[in-house]
């Protein structure tokens, strides 16, 4: 069943908002995504009142959710601050009379990590980043992914890049997620992994314009409302860079650690090392740095060449003394696999390929390893 803008505008204008007004009425409401049953808004206030509209954030997505035919709804609180007014000019009093102070002490405000918990039944969640878009950090993931499963794991994969979710073609998953009688999506289940994207949810060529507290909500909700079950790594492939996506993700879960992903070439490096700067600012341990594209070797005549350069992530890291996990080579079948849906450590575990994913695996799996074992 289509699910049409009306319909969600119908819904919301029973939703009273602080103002005491029809939320449809308030001048709050952002442009409505309605597509094939998921639902996508924002509601858009000034800071000062953020705290009474999210009672009403809530109520908005409970209304669409209940919307026969709406399989998904995201509803972002959008929260700006104005403009500071210009200070005012100081106080003057009267001769010999000295002047009452107005000083404050400061205020420590509360640490945005208090708000991090853990996701029941997930031992351990670990990003996959890189500092630019471009080094292959999705198939890395994923076949990282791979390579935990090789050795006895339960694996999930969430898809974070919002922008740019490269999970749904690297996988060949063309399936939507269904909800359980708690309203949870079901991640789906291919290669023995649980995996779940916002590609799943949208169409392939849909542009995703959305503003930071949109891609909060919606990594928020893929991780909180997915009924993951029992796993004891759920990999996350991030968004390049070091935005809200990695914010938020460090802020809502205690990560056990990240992997950043970078080629050899110097431009790529300084990126990696904004990576690994923003993780130790929200203390995530940095489990190590894959080298990929490290080099060509010609399937014809075997000559290698050091396309990128060869051996800068591996200086990189033990200049900044984080583990080196490996180097993955750029090779067609890494690349034809991944194109068709079958990445390289399933269609060929027994290629050498696989064998270099399972032991960045295993140098992963031994750093939680004590993490893993206490869930």
């Amino acid at each position: 069943m289509s699910v049409t803008q009306q319909q969600v505008l119908d819904a919301l204008a029973k939703v009273v908002s602080p103002r005491g007004i029809a939320l449809t009425e308030s001048n709050v409401l952002s442009a409505i995504t309605a597509n094939d049953g998921k639902v996508f808004f924002s509601i858009n206030v000034e800071a000062g009142e953020a705290r009474a509209w999210e009672n009403v954030r809530a109520q908005a997505e409970a209304a669409v959710r209940a919307i026969p035919g709406v399989t998904t709804a995201m509803v972002a609180l959008t929260a700006e601050r104005k403009p500071a007014a210009a200070a005012p000019p100081p106080h003057r009093h009267a001769p010999g009379v000295a002047p009452v102070s107005s000083h404050r002490p400061p205020q420590s405000p509360a640490s945005p990590m208090s708000k991090q918990s853990e996701i029941p039944g997930i031992a351990a969640v670990i990003a996959v980043a890189s500092g630019k878009g471009g080094v292959g950090k999705s198939t890395t993931a994923l076949n990282l992914a791979l390579g935990l499963r090789d050795l006895g794991l339960r694996v999930g994969l969430l898809d974070a890049d919002i922008y740019g979710p490269s999970v749904p073609r690297l996988t060949g998953i063309r399936d939507k997620p269904l909800l359980n009688d708690d309203r949870k999506m079901i991640p789906i289940q291919r290669f023995g992994l649980a995996i779940m994207s916002i590609g799943f949810l949208v169409e392939e060529d849909t542009a995703m314009i959305w503003r930071g507290p949109m891609v909060m909500s919606a990594i928020t909700q893929m991780l909180r409302d997915v009924a993951w079950g029992t796993l004891d790594i759920l990999v996350v492939d991030m968004p390049p860079g070091t935005g809200d996506a990695q914010l938020t993700l460090a802020q809502n879960v205690p990560l056990k650690g990240a992997i950043i992903i970078s080629t050899p070439q110097d431009l790529s490096l300084i990126d990696a090392r904004r990576g690994l700067a923003m993780f130790k600012k929200v203390n995530v341990p940095v489990l190590g740095i894959v080298e990929n594209m490290s080099y060509f070797q010609c399937p014809h005549c075997g000559t290698r060449s050091d396309i990128f350069g060869h051996g800068g992530a591996r200086h990189e890291a033990e200049r900044l003394a984080v583990p080196f996990l490996g180097e993955v080579p750029l090779h067609m079948a890494i690349r034809a696999t991944s194109d068709s849906g079958t990445p390289v450590v399933e269609s060929e575990p027994d290629g050498p390929h696989a064998a270099i994913y399972r032991a960045i695996g295993a140098k992963v799996r031994d750093q939680l390893q004590d993490v893993i074992a206490a869930a």
